[in-house]
């Protein structure tokens, strides 16, 4: 089961709003159970070779309070179905990247959008607590997009947040591409096409807008590489790269209409 539900209410990351930090599990609580004894110790949250480049990005995963991320926190309760996302860094022609992916035309859902490489925990990731996580996000990216795991440093984890329409539990996992692998679709009845988007990208003001849903809710997105990102995925960048201080004045007036299929 997928994650890649970019609902409006996903898209409120980036307009965050007093929350219940008591009500998620901090995100260095998995980081540091990842150092663990048994079968854990064999995935671990390290910022060790980390480019500097990276340094603002994994200070922010560190620092980061959950309400300053969405409005949007898991129940107090504990309900919700607990998944995982990949946001791999990687560097390319251009300098820093992100790894994203097209979901398919033929979807009922959600169908052409953008997202991270994502999903469902399973059994066999293991805790939910600590790291499985972590080993979702990889699995997931290696079941749609190919990626070789091994190739990946996992260097810091964001809060828990939560998508109301889907109810799905979502722990942004931060990785560093260190050794990059052939990445392309796998199967194309899920995915249209995998691909990267500098950040230099994502940082021009001249790609970045506000979408704006029938039902009145607004959200940051982006225009790049040929797709509009929007929603959760867009969320989760607009704050990345507010926190790392990578974010650029921008024109929030700039909009961009969704339709009641979003």
């Amino acid at each position: 089961m997928k994650t890649h539900e970019q609902s409006t209410e996903a898209g409120a990351a980036a307009a965050p709003r007093a929350g219940n930090p008591a009500a998620v599990s901090p995100a260095a609580a998995v980081a540091a159970a990842a150092a663990g004894a048994g079968e854990d110790a064999a995935i671990a949250v390290t910022t060790e070779g980390l480019p500097s480049w990276l340094d603002p990005v994994a200070h922010a995963a560190r620092t980061v309070e959950p309400d300053q991320l969405s409005r949007f926190l898991p129940p107090e309760s504990g309900a919700g179905r607990q998944s995982a996302v990949l946001v791999l860094f990687g560097e390319g022609e251009r300098g820093p990247e992100l790894l994203l992916m097209e979901r398919s035309g033929s979807l009922r859902s959600h169908a052409g959008q953008p997202s991270f490489p994502g999903g469902s925990l399973d059994p066999e990731d293991g805790d939910q607590a600590t790291t499985g996580p972590l080993r979702a996000a990889l699995r997931e990216a290696r079941e749609e997009t190919g990626l070789d795991p091994h190739g990946v440093q996992i260097f810091g984890v964001l809060p828990r947040l939560y998508i109301p329409v889907s109810g799905f539990v979502v722990t942004p996992v931060l990785g560093w591409w260190r050794s990059p692998s052939p990445v392309g679709v796998v199967d194309p009845g899920e995915t249209a096409r995998v691909f990267t988007v500098p950040v230099a990208d994502l940082t021009d003001p001249a790609n970045r807008a506000t979408t704006v849903h029938p039902s009145g809710h607004r959200g940051p997105a982006f225009l790049v590489e040929s797709a509009l990102v929007w929603g959760f995925t867009a969320g989760v960048i607009d704050r990345i790269l507010h926190f790392a201080g990578w974010e650029r004045p921008w024109d929030a007036a700039k909009q961009v209409p969704l339709d009641w299929r979003a």
